[in-house]
């Protein structure tokens, strides 16, 4: 049986939009129309609507444990101003990363905002998405003529909040204005439908995660399936939007070659061959923190996921912070055989990184 017709075999359940169980507005944010708009949809969805102060500050989360609140929150959206306008610069993926969002509903062990979020595992919506769109404007602005680059999924999966937020829709409409501003965003889900439509004019570049099938089963609950993704990028690529894949984070586990070999010849066989033309690559080895692990471990207390700091070579990050990577000589041998995979199945894409 071909990979293709396998693929068509297995009709998974679709996965479904996210509709919060709780909803948080800031009294500011119903002034302004899209937090109007998103207050009118959950009263349309008869959700729990609750007035906070402020959206760094949710406390009283329901759940008689420290897991069961993590969980819950993971299911509470929050609607605020964004007051920090400075943006944080995003390398290797960006020159800034661009907040719309805070937070993923997705269930990804490994996720870095387990610990970036700290205690506000919670979803944020911003809704003074013009005063975000003026700050990327004078980022623009002070570096022509360079061109930058905004990354709007560093801490959140913004595809999966759309149908509530709209935001990038505005954001991808904006972009496609600027001469020298483009917008990229990674995403594990598959509900692009608001996107399709848009004008763009090749200005945002949207990325679609992607792993072995050892990954997806085991650590990343709540996501799209791998069949989704790869169908709804051919549908951005036949929507003319540049294209692009990140795998990530690419883990070492028995059979991990035919792993990411089956990952890659699945990707070959069901991409149309118009979204091969302009496609880019990100590789990233999985890596953590001693903070991350002890919560990891409290969050997912049945993890398989591999985290012994012996078996681990310890790098320094910015700030002073370490993590801990695979050694050089693992990560070199997952470096050359995916690249090698990648450019013989895809002879015309472009890695951008590994890390």
């Amino acid at each position: 049986m071909s990979v293709a017709t396998e693929l068509q075999t297995r009709i998974p359940t679709s996965t479904q939009l996210f509709i919060p169980e709780l909803v948080y507005f800031e009294p500011d944010a119903l002034e302004y129309p899209k937090g109007q708009r998103i207050h009118a949809w959950a009263t349309e969805q008869k959700l729990p609507i609750h007035i906070t102060k402020s959206h760094n500050r949710i406390t009283n989360l329901p759940g008689e444990t420290e897991l069961e609140k993590y969980r819950i929150a993971k299911r509470t959206l929050v609607v605020g101003i964004r007051k920090t306008l400075k943006f944080e610069q995003s390398k290797p993926s960006a020159e800034y990363a661009i907040p719309i969002a805070t937070g993923c509903m997705a269930h990804c062990h490994y996720c870095y905002l387990q610990t970036t979020l700290g205690a506000k595992p919670y979803l944020r919506i911003y809704v003074n998405t013009d005063d975000i769109m003026d700050a990327a404007q004078k980022y623009i602005d002070e570096r022509i003529p360079e061109t930058t680059r905004f990354e709007a999924a560093c801490t959140s999966d913004p595809v999966g909040l759309e149908h509530i937020s709209g935001s990038l829709k505005e954001l991808i409409e904006f972009m496609a204005d600027q001469d020298y501003g483009r917008l990229r965003f990674v995403t594990k889900f598959h509900h692009v439908d608001p996107l399709l439509q848009l004008k763009h004019n090749g200005h945002t570049r949207i990325r679609f995660s992607v792993n072995a099938d050892y990954v997806i089963r085991n650590f990343e609950p709540g996501t799209s399936s791998f069949s989704e993704r790869i169908e709804a990028a051919g549908r951005i690529a036949k929507a003319g939007y540049p294209l692009g894949f990140i795998i990530a984070p690419i883990i070492w586990h028995e059979g991990w070659q035919d792993g990411y070999a089956q990952l890659l010849t699945k990707l070959q066989a069901t991409l149309p061959k118009d979204a091969t033309t302009d496609l880019t690559f990100e590789l990233i080895q999985h890596r953590f923190t001693k903070t991350a692990k002890r919560v990891i471990e409290q969050r997912y207390p049945k993890t398989k996921l591999e985290m012994d700091e012996a078996k681990r070579k310890y790098k320094w990050g910015k700030y002073g912070q370490g993590k801990y990577v695979y050694p050089d000589e693992q990560a070199n041998a997952l470096r050359t055989f995916i690249t090698e995979q990648i450019f013989t199945k895809f002879p015309q894409a472009s890695i951008d990184y590994f890390t």
